[in-house]
């Protein structure tokens, strides 16, 4: 038999406890024991960044992150930052820019730019290029990820002054 943790942490707010080997990945436990499907799994390698969250407001890949390691921190997926009715400023201009086109890598992306954002209010162009060279987006839209991530940080330094 398989050993078993036990680990709580606190996801997009609210505690929970799961009960599986603590070798367990994030991504898997999130998709499959959650049933949050907001976060992608892409490479399984921690390269391509669709399985992006936030721990304690640092983004991270979930494929890399064993449960064991999530005792007592705070997890935010992308449920986590807005909802379908009350979408988070991130979400509504990623829309409105139609930053996505297949919307598989997206999700990460705003995560990571929320984990940016959590870390400074009005990031540098070159700050923002950093943070996305991890994301990998087979789509075509870049320039379009791009206007948007850059209207977010404008409107949110704007709300900020």
């Amino acid at each position: 038999m398989t050993n078993q943790a036990s680990v709580q942490f606190i996801l997009n707010g609210e505690p929970v406890e799961v009960e599986l080997t603590p070798e367990t990945k994030l991504v898997y436990i999130l998709r499959n024991d959650l049933k949050l499907k907001g976060t992608r799994f892409g490479c399984g390698t921690g390269n391509c960044g669709s399985c992006t969250v936030l721990i304690d407001d640092q983004p991270v890949q979930s494929c890399d992150i064993a449960l064991w390691s999530l005792q007592g921190k705070r997890v935010t997926t992308i449920e986590g930052l807005g909802t379908a009715d009350a979408p988070h400023p991130i979400q509504s201009i990623f829309i409105d820019e139609q930053a996505a086109q297949c919307g598989y890598c997206i999700n990460g992306m705003m995560m990571t730019l929320e984990g940016l954002l959590k870390k400074t209010s009005n990031p540098s162009d070159a700050e923002l290029l950093a943070a996305l060279d991890r994301h990998l987006c087979r789509c075509g839209t870049h320039m379009r990820i791009l206007n948007a991530a850059r209207r977010v940080i404008a409107t949110i330094h704007g709300a900020a002054a």
